[in-house]
């Protein structure tokens, strides 16, 4: 009997050619951000964590910070209490501590498909891609420098990961565009190639007044005036330095009610002490100074605590990551953070390699274990970063983000529900039997281990008859895969060209500036 003379038949040849067809759809999914049910890892006694706060304030109190070619700041700190002297602004004890109370322990960033808002703070771990790098590498262009379509290629590629909850900001430089027009293509291109949360630029004050702009025409402005809809990292000069383009950022996002990263830049050895005790005091004097800023321009303002500390090679003079005393500062920021009930960004996928190699494995992997054991509620740099951060490689970022599965899965905790204790599944298998064909292990195999979507399991004649690829290749076709299945999230035609004439318009308004 032939298919056509058996309807059946036909039916059930049309419902495998559907199954065939579901399985190789592309499905672009989102995991939910991280909520943590597992405990911190404090690292730091009651006695230890009172003598860095004591400490901390004292160098506030008695050293002071510097507010270099702002008056404006230097008057709202004079106001507030503050000794001023010059540049230099002594805050008494207590002050600082005062003033941050008004900022929320937990805020949400809403994205532009609001099924992927994030939540900030509390016991929630957010993940973001690399940020700043002026170089891309590939496997197969080598180093060279970054330009707007190795931008578009990671957002697009960050957008198409499950486990990447955030656009990120500045995913590379894109040194092919004007420095002073190319944040308006940046963000345009976290506008358009993707509907997750994503930063506004921070390099001059003006620049942050267009993200601010754009966001009034991607959002509607009342709804930014009373929504945060970016995230941004305010950079202090650290030792101990709050630089005027930095603060005028910091200035127009928190009158806008969006949020800011407050984040001292340290290279332990070089830019604070070479002790953690000396460095968590520094940071945390740093990070009061900064967050009590942010909450004098406007209280209740969203803002995050933020910590990135690198140790230096004393022989070299380079910065190293992924080393144990970079974690314990991680761990120790985490537990001052948390007793301050603010936000705090940390971490990432960081490390000194040039290559995606086991350097780079070691090092990323020891920094993200820490960001999430120590309870890192926003991470930066989780995915693509080389080079100390000089360098951003779209196969790095694919090698990242499938390991970001990992976080998720230790941070869920131990099942302890009837079903996970598998008590039936025990008796029923009993001694000397196996797991493979009982009931629990077919009712749950689908969902029970975390499979890696890049690393190959195979055994060696299957790998070795498929070319011996090594994890560095591997990346490269899936990163083609993944921007070859890239489509386009919707977006409305009148806004986006509102948009692109906002950007023309700013362009047309003043020359290039290159360097």
């Amino acid at each position: 009997m032939t298919d056509t003379a058996n309807p059946k038949r036909r039916a059930r040849g049309g419902g495998g050619a559907s199954r065939r067809a579901e399985r190789t759809a592309v499905v672009i999914e989102t995991a939910r951000f991280i909520e943590r049910n597992i405990p911190n890892f404090e690292i730091l006694n009651e006695e230890a964590l009172a003598i860095i706060e004591y400490n901390a304030e004292t160098v506030l109190e008695e050293i002071g910070v510097n507010f270099p070619d702002n008056p404006s700041a230097l008057k709202l700190w004079k106001d507030a209490g503050a000794s001023i002297d010059g540049d230099r602004v002594r805050i008494p004890r207590g002050l600082a501590r005062k003033l941050i109370k008004t900022a929320p322990a937990k805020f949400t960033q809403c994205a532009r498909d609001p099924s992927k808002n994030v939540e900030i703070g509390g016991n929630t771990m957010v993940l973001a891609p690399v940020y700043g790098p002026p170089f891309i590498r590939t496997k197969d262009g080598g180093r060279r420098y970054a330009t707007i379509a190795d931008f578009h290629d990671l957002v697009k590629l960050t957008y198409m990961s499950k486990w990447l909850h955030h656009s990120g900001g500045t995913v590379c430089e894109p040194t092919d565009i004007a420095v002073n027009k190319r944040h308006l293509d940046m963000l345009y291109a976290h506008m358009k190639y993707s509907d997750k949360p994503f930063m506004g630029s921070v390099t001059a004050p003006q620049n942050a007044q267009d993200s601010v702009n754009m966001c009034n025409i991607l959002f509607g402005e009342e709804f930014v005036q009373n929504n945060t809809v970016m995230t941004s990292l305010i950079n202090i000069n650290s030792p101990m330095v709050f630089d005027d383009i930095m603060m005028g950022a910091m200035e127009v996002y928190a009158k806008n009610n969006q949020a800011c990263i407050v984040s001292p830049f340290i290279v332990g050895g070089a830019m604070a002490p070479v002790s953690i005790a000396g460095t968590l005091t520094q940071v945390l004097a740093e990070g009061l100074a900064g967050v009590a800023y942010n909450q004098l321009i406007r209280p209740g303002a969203p803002v995050i605590m933020g910590a990135f500390v690198a140790s230096i090679d004393m022989n070299s003079g380079a910065p190293t990551f992924g080393t144990p005393e970079a974690s314990k500062i991680l761990y120790g920021m985490g537990q001052l953070a948390r007793r301050l009930n603010l936000p705090f960004r940390s971490g990432g996928s960081l490390c000194g390699s040039k290559l995606p190699d086991a350097q780079a494995a070691y090092e990323t992997a020891n920094t993200l274990n820490a960001a999430l054991l120590g309870g890192v509620n926003f991470c930066l740099h989780a995915a693509g970063w080389l080079e100390g951060g000089l360098v951003a490689s779209p196969e790095k970022l694919v090698m990242d983000a499938d390991q970001l599965g990992v976080l998720h899965s230790v941070a869920s905790g131990v099942d302890m529900s009837e079903e996970a204790q598998a008590m039936g599944a025990i008796e029923e298998v009993g001694p000397g039997g196996h797991y493979l064909g009982c009931e629990h292990t077919q009712a749950n195999f689908k969902n029970a281990f975390w499979r890696s979507n890049l690393l190959d399991y195979r055994p060696y004649e299957t790998w070795a008859d498929d070319g011996e690829k090594d994890t560095y290749q591997l990346a490269s076709e899936r990163v083609a895969k993944l921007l070859s299945d890239y489509k386009q999230p919707d977006l409305d035609p009148d806004i986006d060209a509102a948009l692109i004439k906002y950007i023309e318009d700013r362009k047309a308004s003043e020359k290039d500036a290159f360097g």
